[in-house]
């Protein structure tokens, strides 16, 4: 079987790909286990290829049509579709974002089309796609109402997705990813980046800023759970999908000052006292927008599963990043 990731050198796409070839395999379209035989990582850097002969490493630019024609032929069965700029570049650069978050994933969708084989094709998405008026818990009929231009162009995408897929051009499944929390590295420019550096900077005894009210509510996933919804995702039988590609995946709904209490549960006072509160407007206005609880039932059905506690998803950090709290 061949996979791409695109946005293969990021995060989640390093993740993604290492678990992947620690697992080997994956279930095609009759459920039916297949070997990886070569992995593509596409990204605007270089990935890193893990020293394994099955991957192979693409620098370009993916809203370019020849870099998606040199990686997509009729051998690639499994796509996930990771590449985008985040909440907060996409706010500030309009014409990247709509470049990179829709154009692109139009161009991926009609290069699969071309081509005739009908991969599967997972589409990252975002709660940014919600907003407005939004009910206490966003149900699976909540209309989308995005409040932001990276909102605007996941949803844009997901309803292509969907499309393309009716048609029978893809197998494709829209997974909504609530906020990735906690991150390693360093901050970046989305901005539910607080998510993770509140939680990260203090662990590394680092002072670090939170930008929202204290009762802020934000739903959450860790990096593991992830990448186990991402492939669990693509494994999924299209046909339980049936017409509504879209799946709200299973998190946690927690305020932030719950975030906060839940480091103090796990590392301490003096750790928690880390955090500085200075609210900036700008990300304010963006996160609030976004529900802060889903329901996520069609998703369970399905055999898809979130977390127990922030106070585990911290302890799951601290223990696969060998972090040395301070």
């Amino acid at each position: 079987m061949k996979v791409l990731i695109t946005g293969g050198a990021g995060f989640l796409g390093q993740r993604l790909a290492r678990e992947l070839l620690a697992r080997g395999a994956l279930k095609d379209a009759h459920g039916a286990s297949q070997a990886i035989t070569e992995l593509l990582l596409v990204d605007v850097v270089r990935a890193h290829d893990f020293g394994d002969a099955r991957v192979r490493v693409e620098v370009g630019d993916i809203a370019e049509r020849g870099v998606l024609e040199s990686v997509i032929d009729a051998r690639t069965s499994a796509i996930f579709h990771l590449a985008a700029i985040v909440s907060g570049q996409a706010e500030a650069d309009f014409d990247l974002g709509m470049r990179i978050n829709l154009d692109a994933s139009r161009l991926l969708l009609d290069i699969c089309r071309q081509r005739g084989h009908q991969p599967r094709v997972v589409f990252t998405s975002s709660v940014a796609v919600y907003g407005g008026d939004l009910p206490a818990v966003v149900q699976d009929e909540t209309a989308l109402n995005p409040q932001s231009s990276y909102g605007v162009q996941k949803a844009i995408a997901e309803l292509l997705l969907n499309d393309y897929s009716r048609r029978g051009f893809v197998d494709g499944r829209v997974l909504r990813l609530p906020t990735i929390s906690v991150r390693p590295g360093r901050p970046n420019a989305a901005a539910s980046s607080f998510a993770s550096g509140i939680i990260r900077e203090p662990l590394n005894g680092e002072e670090a800023v939170c930008p929202v009210a204290g009762s802020t509510r934000l739903w959450l996933l860790s990096p593991r759970k992830a990448i186990d919804s991402l492939i669990a995702g693509l494994e999924l039988d299209g046909a339980a999908l049936g017409k509504q590609r879209a799946l709200n995946l299973p998190g946690l709904s927690v305020s932030v000052d719950e975030m906060i209490a839940a480091l103090r549960e796990v590392a301490g006072d003096a750790v928690a006292s880390r955090i500085v509160r200075q609210r900036d407007e700008r990300i304010e206005k963006i996160v609030a927008s976004w529900p802060g609880a889903w329901d996520t039932s069609r998703a369970q059905r399905l055999g898809l599963a979130g977390e127990r506690s922030f106070a585990d998803v911290i302890r799951g950090y601290i223990a696969e990043e060998r972090v040395k709290v301070r």
